[in-house]
């Protein structure tokens, strides 16, 4: 501003309040002065009527005319409000209309023509409606030509607002013009050209002032219409000054306007100087001042316009002289820098108390007083801001006074030690800041008093998450060359990510390396820093757990020969939900340094495996009855040494090769270990809280999908959906006490007297179905133990029903144990007798061993249910366990070959390999399919003939529900191997099977993909197998596929009828014919070719027997006439197969004459079924 603006008095905040409010006895109180500034809107106030009509303002009113009658320049001000405002209106609208036409030219103005001398004279000599014409034409030139600058700043030289004699008269008729041409002279127009002539900030106060509901809108769009940078140029600062003034009258409003300052992004140095203000008004406190939030807010927010609007205020501030003391950034660093000074200790010496014993208060330092830690923390990350985020560079002073704070050693609390951490880390993302040698110095005696102060911060702050883990994990990063992962955690801890360049950290490198910890005192620390007691992922900040996983990652362990399986052991015991994030990874490096050694030239070099006692010890322990928490620990322990096991075993299988190679072989836990862990169980457990394990429980899944399949079968998934669901639990909530005080013992007898009392099983059993799965294990033998019994005759439906419903929940927790006892169980009473006991190894490697059962099983349905469900899972498991056994048998091939000729035996062992893959799939092939065999087996009727009288009375009998559970299997079976529904109908199966195979297995269809190869086998069981499977599967699935495939049987048999013998034509076709008709019923284009076909065979049957004395004509002549008129025929006779008698009296024929007959009851067959539509 001109010098002319430092004598001008500007309205008082205690003036602009008494206006907001219209205080008559505040207004009263004000200097003449002050009220001079203030007579434009009181004068109108008093003269013009109000809308308000009561009795208090009435008062007010008179009040505040007596208050303007004793003031003199009340007069003139009367004088400008009497004037014709409409004709003035008109006359400017006018003026503005020629101004547009003359484009902005200076021409003769209607407002001011005959100017005979200058401006101010004129102004002096003029009466008020001249006044108000000369004022409203500079004003209007002005607006004009700020409109037309676009943004372009200027500064318009005008002696009526910058002549000392007449500013208060110019700013009258300022206010007066703009309360009474509003639509006109909009205010926010009025206060962007006032910013363009001297005392144009004094002239915009006193114009809100008297319009003090404008201030908002005022201050909006001067910041609106603002420069993004106002440092940079004149109007910038002539506009920030402006508005500093205007909020210096108005302080309540001052961070309102900052808001609208960073919402628009303009204006910073408005921002930091509004800022500047309130900080000078602040009281004196300990507390985080108001700069320091703004700035932080600024430049740590999640806002990146805003980030890098301020980031530019700061870079481009740099750019001028340092000596410019004028400058907001200027002020602001000062007063910065002050409040950094005003904590700083006075004393850096420490004081221990007498003997030295830290058992007595341990050590007392005169550092950061306790109530300046959380200031310096925020000092510090501000600071970290500027200089990263902003490219702030420090001065000499700020870079000294920055570090003594940084080397500031806090009181032991928990904002201590996160003053500690912020300041470890500004030192290594800011290494610059240490220039000097005695700066170094200072730093490594900091850095040593970390090291050993962290455990007593540690204890007596009560935090988990101390500075020395940092310290720890940092000196793992600089020994392992991982300066990425430093950057990482420094810009994690400190909350910004600001640019370090890897090459900075070199100095701070070597002092960690070399001089304060070296790989051999990191490790030997590493192991005897103590686990952190439940660990969860609530827990903030670097513990202990991030040092060993970045230790075991760079095997430092192995490499100096120090345990860390206890330490891990413990951590995994000492956990808890939520599940800490870095447990999975820890977990899985520590298997990687178990398995894989650091190096070949040392296989050796490997950590300890968590042994089988320990982990027995966790699955064996049992929590008290009110511990919850204890339960809450057990089960994230259990799962998660589960995750070991399951992960060690499969990284086993797939370093086997590359284990055998190098001659070691880590040892494998055995399976009796893997049976004592309830794994199913546990799944459901880590089901329940997926939310908080993170991703444990799908790592799980995973592994179990790879190494238990029989575990993760859909059928069970889905039943559990049931047992599980909301129905279940509002059973349970019905459940009576009764229900839970049936013991094992108690359904024990109950199963004694099964023959003479159904009711009481079928109550304990009922009752039992309404608990849970957990609740249900100790009932298990019992259950299994009786299956037995349940085959006797009379046995009620219910009860089998109920026992397999029970089984099935029982599935749910523990599948492998309640398969072995129901195998064992269901066996032969001749086996049972000599207490054959099977293994879950001895039902893994032979499966079958399931269907080995009692014959009874095979005819009751729920119990055939279950035997299915467990031969399907146990097939599951047998291709799990091979390709195990594959794996874990990889060696014996490289230790078969001497060492001396491994490479020339490379090939040879791959053939091998090979060979072994073979085997194993045509072993696994040959399991399934004779699975299939026995299964269609099971579907024959038996062979008591009352058994099958039973049977056949009715579709709801024992054998037609069998053989729906076993088609639903089949059908599984088939759609996730193919190959095994290729493999049984090559080997073939009764044919009487086949209608109810190709209906009750909805995957059937697949087979017509391999009929054409089954057709060309040479054997003619096979052909004629492929021709009746053919015939039923047109039939199911008329498809155009199917038409392609009849029509190439029926040309096979059109072939084989020319080559075979009699003696094979007979069996071929005597069984094939009848075929013939379920394709023209399927598929009548095949009409013609068919009874071609048959005629053809009739011909050649006729000419072998041509000889003999039978005549055969009148056969072979009817079949013609059959072919050419059929509908005729079958309207003149009725036409019927032969009967009975004649039948058995063609058994006595040879085999031509019977083809022949058989030739003419396919034809019969066909037509009957073409005129009545069957």
């Amino acid at each position: 501003m001109g010098e002319s603006s430092l004598c001008l008095q500007y309205v008082s905040p205690y003036a602009f309040e008494a206006m907001q409010k219209v205080d008559v006895v505040r207004l009263a109180a004000l200097s003449d002065p002050e009220l001079r500034l203030l007579l434009p809107c009181l004068v109108r106030m008093a003269l013009c009527a109000s809308a308000d009509q009561s009795q208090s303002w009435a008062q007010d009113k008179k009040s505040l005319l007596r208050l303007l009658s004793g003031v003199e320049a009340v007069n003139s001000i009367v004088a400008l409000l009497s004037v014709d405002f409409h004709a003035l209106e008109q006359d400017a609208n006018k003026e503005q209309q020629l101004r547009h036409k003359l484009n902005g030219g200076t021409g003769e103005s209607i407002l001011t023509s005959q100017l005979h001398h200058g401006l101010t004279l004129e102004f002096e000599h003029s009466d008020s409606p001249r006044r108000l014409r000369l004022v409203l034409s500079e004003l209007l030139a002005i607006m004009n030509k700020v409109a037309d600058s676009n943004g372009e700043y200027f500064l318009k030289s005008s002696e009526l607002f910058e002549s000392p004699v007449h500013m208060e008269e110019a700013a009258d008729v300022l206010c007066i013009l703009q309360a009474e041409l509003h639509s006109l002279l909009p205010i926010t127009d009025m206060a962007e050209a006032l910013l363009h002539v001297r005392n144009g900030a004094w002239f915009l106060c006193l114009l809100v002032a008297n319009v003090p509901d404008s201030f908002n809108e005022v201050c909006r769009s001067l910041i609106k219409n603002g420069e993004r940078q106002d440092e940079e140029s004149a109007g910038g600062r002539r506009r920030t000054e402006a508005l500093r003034q205007l909020c210096k009258m108005n302080p309540s409003q001052a961070l309102k306007v900052r808001g609208m300052v960073v919402e628009e992004c303009h204006l910073p140095g408005l921002g930091v100087a509004l800022t500047l203000d309130h900080t000078k008004n602040e009281a004196g406190d300990d507390g985080v001042s108001n700069m320091v939030c703004f700035v932080s807010g600024l430049l740590l927010g999640t806002n990146a316009k805003v980030r890098t609007w301020f980031g530019t205020f700061i870079r481009n501030g740099q750019l001028r002289r340092r000596e410019n003391s004028s400058s907001v950034l200027w002020q602001m660093r000062k007063q910065l820098l002050s409040e950094l000074m005003s904590i700083l200790p006075t004393e850096q010496k420490t004081q221990v108390s007498e003997g030295g014993d830290p058992e007595h208060g341990g050590p007392v330092y005169c550092g950061l007083k306790e109530e300046h830690v959380v200031k310096a923390s925020a000092l510090l990350r501000l600071y970290c801001a500027l200089m990263g985020i902003a490219g702030l560079k420090p001065t000499d002073e700020e870079a000294e006074q920055v570090l003594q704070l940084m080397t500031s050693r806090p009181p032991a609390t928990p904002a201590g030690v996160r003053f500690v951490s912020l300041s470890f880390c500004m030192l290594l993302a800011f290494s610059t800041l240490v220039s000097t040698p005695e700066q170094e110095q200072l730093m490594l005696m900091w850095l040593s008093w970390m090291i050993k102060e962290e455990a007593y911060f540690e204890s007596t702050a009560g935090v988990s998450a101390s500075f020395g883990e940092m310290l720890l994990l940092v000196a793992m990063y600089f020994h392992s060359n991982q300066l990425s992962a430093i950057i990482d955690l420094v810009c994690s801890t400190l909350g910004m990510k600001i640019v370090i360049k890897p090459s900075s950290l070199s100095r701070m490198k070597t002092i960690f390396t070399q001089e304060i910890f070296t790989e051999q005192v990191v490790t030997a620390h590493a192991v005897r820093v103590p686990v952190t007691s439940n660990l969860s992922a609530n827990i903030a900040g670097f513990l202990p757990i991030h040092c060993i996983y970045q230790l075991l990652r760079s095997r430092a362990f192995t490499k100096h020969k120090v345990s860390i399986k206890d330490w891990i052991y413990t951590q995994i015991c000492e956990t808890t939900t939520p599940l800490h994030q870095q447990l999975i990874p820890l977990v899985d490096v520590y298997i990687n340094s178990v398995i894989t050694p650091a190096s070949k030239s040392s296989p050796e070099a490997t950590n300890k495996p968590i042994t089988e006692q320990e982990i027995l010890k966790v699955f064996q322990g049992h929590a008290g009855e009110n511990s919850r928490q204890n339960q809450c620990n057990k089960i994230t322990t259990q799962l998660l040494l589960l995750y070991y096991l399951l992960s060690y075993e499969e990284a086993l299988l797939a370093n086997s090769k590359t284990l055998a190679a190098m001659q070691k072989k880590p040892k494998s836990y055995s399976p009796l270990l893997m049976d004592q862990i309830p794994i199913k169980y546990l799944i459901r457990q880590a089901q329940g809280l997926q939310q908080e394990l993170g991703g444990l429980h799908s790592a799980l899944l995973r592994l179990l999908a790879t190494n238990y399949p029989h575990l993760c079968i859909v059928d069970d998934w889905m039943c559990e959906e049931e047992i599980t669901g909301t129905d279940a639990l509002l059973r349970r909530m019905l459940m009576t006490n009764s229900a839970k005080n049936h013991s094992p013992k108690q359904l024990q007898d109950a199963f004694l007297q099964l023959q003479s009392n159904h009711t009481q099983v079928l109550q304990i059993l009922e009752h039992l179905t309404l608990l849970s799965a957990s609740d249900l294990i100790p009932y298990a033998d019992v259950l299994t133990a009786n299956m037995s019994q349940l085959l006797k005759v009379g046995v009620p439906r219910r009860i089998l029903q109920t026992v397999n419903k029970l089984w099935m929940t029982l599935n749910t927790v523990m599948p492998r144990r309640l398969w072995v006892m129901t195998v064992n169980a269901l066996q032969p009473s001749l086996k049972l007798a000599r207490s054959h006991k099977y293994t879950q190894n001895d039902l893994m490697i032979d499966p079958l061993i399931v269907l080995r059962c009692d014959a009874r099983v095979l005819r009751c349905p729920p119990l055939m249910d279950i035997t299915l469900h467990m031969l399907n899972g146990y097939l599951l498991a047998s291709k799990a366990y091979l390709n195990s056994y594959l794996k874990e048998t990889a060696d014996q091939d490289i230790k078969q070959s001497p060492s001396n000729a491994m490479a020339a035996l490379a090939g040879q062992t791959e053939t091998m390999e090979v060979t072994r893959e073979e085997l194993k799939n045509a072993l696994l092939s040959a399991q399934d399919s004779a699975a299939v065999q026995i299964l269609l087996e099971v579907c024959l009727p038996s062979e008591d003939k009352n058994q099958d009288q039973l049977e056949e009375d009715s579709l709801l009998c024992n054998l037609r529900e069998v053989q729906c559970l076993i088609c639903c299997l089949l059908h599984q079976m088939f759609i996730a191997d193919p190959n095994i529904a290729k493999l049984v109908h090559f080997q073939g199966y009764p044919c009487q099977l086949l209608p109810l195979t190709v209906a009750g297995i909805p995957s059937m269809h697949i087979c017509l993909d391999f009929i054409p190869e089954l057709i060309a086998q040479p054997e003619l069981e096979k052909q004629i197998f492929a021709i009746q499977l053919l015939s039923h599967l047109c039939i199911q699935y008329a498809l155009p596929k199917s038409l392609s495939m009849a029509r190439l049987a029926v040309n096979v048999m059109g072939t084989l009828l020319t080559v075979l013998t009699q003696a094979k034509r007979f069996v071929f076709f005597i069984t094939t014919l009848p075929c013939l008709v379920p394709f023209c019923q399927a598929f009548p284009p095949l009409y013609e070719d068919i009874m071609s076909l048959l005629i053809q065979i009739g011909q050649v049957c006729a000419s072998n027997v041509a000889t003999q004395t039978r005549d055969v004509d009148p056969i072979i002549s009817r079949l013609q006439q059959l072919k050419e008129k059929p509908k005729d025929l079958s309207g003149a006779f009725n036409i019927s197969p032969l009967p009975v008698s004649a039948t058995k009296d063609l058994e006595s024929l040879d085999p031509d004459v019977q083809l022949c007959h058989q030739v003419e009851n396919t034809i019969i067959d066909i037509i009957n079924m073409s005129v009545t539509g069957v």
